[in-house]
């Protein structure tokens, strides 16, 4: 049952002289569990991917949220192909680029015109500016814990921060709409913007849904003060509605910032707005080198493609309710107790009265070890490639895992 990561710690060693820390960022080993889980990947298919030393794995991170469809996806690739046969990045944007700035648009409901990048914190910075920009104004208003990218306002990281990076970020607590209010009146006449997350999805904390009446009471607040509302869609983005997570939680926002499963892996975001920003958005400077590559485009339209035709948003939810209703019966079955938040699609699963991961990482050690990766901190994906026999298999094992959890942590002193 054991696994080696052999070839993984000799290319970490490698790495690790020349690559500052050897592997940086959220995927960095610390940041799930290090000689237990996989250092570096080498391919995928459907739901499932292998590693540097040929462990497979069932999928419930999908590369942290972009392979909706799954690894590998036949049409996806092949409309990557094609583009990538005549070229990819040129000296100008490609007509593909009006063509997917169209789609996006009809299909977001408020939406007038899109811009793209990347990354999800190309979009979600640049809509701060274009909040800025519109308003005159400089201060925005953020959930506490909440993550929207790498950039300098809002990154979790420490390094090479000063005071001012984030001296006009200010934070509320989520669902808490009396909080927002007194924030909103504290800064009165000089908030730009508000960003917010369809629900909260912390790392190292359970994923919280949004209180009745908390997202469109913040709505309401904006319209009255004159005050940008953004969506942070990058992770919900296509999983949780093809039109934006706004339309499943019963909001409107201003401003939508997509990436993640808008390619299905392939490296692109998109910004929409409305008409009274448009020219805003036009006067802040947006641009990269890579920005305007066609391939990402092809892949993307193709994405938009199966999305049409498939309801993929109830597909992966019917998926995630499998998933859900066997772990919340062999947590009973086990005695061990836990929390299953989050909309089905995305959920994160901790244990109960725990106060620490000890139990969750057990369990995601245990899982790994048998060909199934969740992660122990940060919220799972599912994917339109999970299938009902992948969540039974995955069941199995989570079976094992959670066998493993209710006798470790049984142990007289263990702590807990």
């Amino acid at each position: 049952m054991s696994r080696s990561f052999s070839r993984s710690l000799d290319l970490f060693a490698r790495a690790a002289r020349v690559i500052p820390g050897g592997i940086y960022g959220h995927t960095h080993p610390a940041a799930t569990l290090p000689m237990a889980s996989p250092y570096y990947a080498t391919r995928g298919e459907g739901c499932r991917y292998w590693d540097a030393d040929g462990n497979g794995y069932i999928d419930y991170l999908c590369a942290y949220g972009p392979m909706i469809l799954g690894y590998h996806h036949p049409e996806v690739e092949a409309a990557a192909e094609r583009q990538r046969a005549l070229g990819d990045c040129f000296n100008h944007p490609t007509p593909l680029a009006v063509d997917l700035a169209e789609r996006l648009v009809a299909l977001v409901d408020f939406a007038a015109w899109a811009v793209f990048g990347k990354n999800g914190s190309d979009m979600t910075t640049w809509a701060l500016q274009v909040a800025r920009e519109h308003t005159g104004r400089k201060k925005i208003l953020r959930a506490d814990g909440a993550y929207h990218g790498s950039h300098a306002w809002c990154t979790p990281g420490h390094g090479g921060l000063i005071e001012e990076d984030y001296a006009h970020i200010h934070g509320f607590t989520w669902n808490d709409l009396e909080d927002f209010e007194r924030r909103l009146k504290e800064h009165r006449g000089q908030v730009a913007g508000v960003i917010v997350t369809p629900f909260h999805h912390p790392a190292f904390g359970d994923s919280v849904l949004p209180a009745p009446g908390f997202l469109q009471g913040v709505e309401a607040a904006c319209r009255r003060e004159g005050v940008v509302l953004i969506l942070d869609d990058v992770r919900g983005g296509f999983r949780l509605h093809r039109g934006g997570s706004h339309r499943l939680f019963g909001f409107e926002p201003d401003l939508i910032c997509f990436s993640k499963a808008l390619g299905n892996g392939y490296p692109i975001s998109a910004a929409l707005g409305r008409q009274l920003l448009q020219r805003a958005a036009g006067r802040v400077f947006l641009t990269g080198s890579f920005w305007n590559n066609a391939v990402p485009m092809a892949a993307a339209l193709a994405c938009l493609d199966v999305f049409a035709r498939e309801d993929v948003p109830a597909k992966v939810a019917a998926t995630g309710r499998l998933l859900r209703a066997g772990m919340e019966r062999l947590s009973a079955k086990h005695g061990v107790p836990v929390r299953y938040t989050g909309p089905d699609a995305m959920p994160f699963m901790s244990f109960a009265d725990e106060t620490n991961f000890f139990r969750s990482q057990t369990f995601c050690k245990e899982t790994i070890r048998r060909g199934a990766f969740f992660h122990p901190h940060h919220n799972w994906f599912l994917s339109a490639a999970h299938t009902p026999a992948d969540i039974e298999e995955t069941l199995e094992i989570a079976d094992a895992a959670f066998e493993v959890v209710a006798d470790e942590f049984r142990r007289p002193g263990k702590a807990v």
